[in-house]
C-alpha cells in the first residue's frame, strides 16, 4: 500500500488530479475540493488515503498534474 495526502486547504478545484486519476481522487460535493476516494480514505479523512500499490503510478501523474502541487504520494 502507497499512503497519499492531500493539503485540502490549499486546493484550488481545478479538478486536474480527478481527471487523471478518478481511480483515487474525486471532487467533495459538500465543498469541491480534491478528496482521496471514499473507498481508499484513511478513518473517513478526506485528506488522507492508503492506496493499492498498482495504483501508486496513477495518483503520481495525478500529482504531477496538480497546478498547486499539494498532492502527495508515497
Amino acid at each position: 500500500m502507497a499512503s497519499v495526502n492531500v493539503d485540502r486547504d490549499e486546493c484550488i478545484s481545478c479538478g486536474a488530479c480527478w481527471s487523471t486519476c478518478p481511480e483515487v481522487f474525486e471532487e467533495n460535493d459538500d465543498d469541491g475540493l480534491c478528496q482521496v476516494v471514499q473507498e481508499y480514505q484513511v478513518d473517513g479523512d478526506p485528506s488522507e488515503g492508503e492506496i493499492p500499490d498498482d495504483l501508486e503510478d496513477c495518483a503520481a501523474d495525478a500529482a504531477d498534474s496538480c497546478p498547486v502541487e499539494i498532492i502527495h504520494v508515497g
